[in-house]
């Protein structure tokens, strides 16, 4: 049982972080390339704003999904026979 727990940690730990790390690099992307579109093209800056702000939305949905995945299977394993 102390297995099934340490590798559940360990996949927690994993689930949250490669999500926080893929969350950031998706968001800097999506503002460097907003950026770049808004200085090629100034009068459409207020639709690329809403626009990158939905996907910023949907990017950070994503990370907090696993985060509540990763916390599910800490509190409540299902993997650990009561």
């Amino acid at each position: 049982m102390e297995t099934v727990l340490g590798n559940v940690a360990l996949a927690c730990g994993l689930i949250i972080g490669l999500g926080a790390i893929g969350a950031c690099i998706g968001i800097a992307l999506m503002g460097g390339k907003y950026i770049e579109a808004s200085a090629r093209q100034p009068e459409l800056m207020n639709e690329l704003q809403t626009k990158m702000f939905m996907l910023a939305g949907l990017i950070d949905a994503a990370f907090l999904i696993g985060v509540g995945i990763a916390m599910m299977f800490a509190f409540a394993n299902p993997f650990v026979a009561g």
